[in-house]
């Protein structure tokens, strides 16, 4: 299930999308506009500055603003940065690997398998949607 923070954060980062601002956007606009926490829009809006899909300006007029266009921004990079790792289970990661305590054989394991195929079929859709494609879809 996704969370409410990587939820909010497609939902901050459509907003900023569809603003065609040359300024940036307070967080309080962004809050109040996708009936968002402040504090919790403040954390989450942090961590996607931080990996380098947002930027923010300091001072009067400032905000935050996409660091990239919009097409450029993959759902690939917004997920991993808000939610972690996209498989279901630690030993099928691409980025986050870890084996499974119980498990005997990964080659053998059923669970695996199955979760490879969830995995793929996840990431086919995350990186080929853009945040340019959401806002589209509005």
């Amino acid at each position: 299930m996704l969370s409410k923070k990587t939820k909010y954060g497609i939902k901050a980062l459509t907003y900023l999308a569809k603003q065609n601002r040359e300024c940036p956007v307070q967080i309080s606009e962004i809050s109040a506009q996708e009936n968002i926490s402040l504090k919790f829009l403040e954390r989450i809006l942090l961590e996607l500055r931080k990996s380098g899909v947002l930027d923010s300006k300091k001072g009067k007029g400032g905000g935050y603003f996409l660091a990239k266009t919009p097409q450029d921004i993959a759902m690939t990079d917004v997920i991993r940065t808000l939610e972690g790792p996209i498989a279901m289970v630690p030993c099928v990661s691409l980025n986050f690997y870890e084996k499974c305590d119980d498990c005997v054989d990964e080659k053998t394991c059923a669970v695996s398998k199955l979760m490879i195929q969830v995995r793929d079929k996840t990431l086919e859709v995350f990186r080929n949607t853009s945040l340019q494609d959401l806002i589209s879809f509005t």
